[in-house]
């Protein structure tokens, strides 16, 4: 069971991404498998809902993309 957890974890990709809402800095992890999805999280600084968009570059490199609940673009 370790082998499979430690195959995950490397998988996922910690990124740095700033709240549309309060502006703090927080660390947030992604799954590659998530390209092409959109979900909300939660800021763990002042707790308000982020979307996610999260997209593959052609390069390999993942894109995050965070915006407020009320923004449309």
């Amino acid at each position: 069971m370790k082998e499979l957890s430690q195959v995950t974890m490397k998988e996922l990709s910690q990124e740095n991404i700033g709240c549309p809402y309060c502006g703090e800095s927080i660390q947030v992890l992604i799954d590659p498998e998530d390209a092409g999805q959109q979900y909300i999280e939660d800021c763990q600084v002042c707790c308000r809902p982020i979307t996610f968009s999260v997209s593959v570059g052609m390069d390999g490199e993942l894109t995050v993309i965070v915006k407020d609940e009320n923004d449309t673009l």
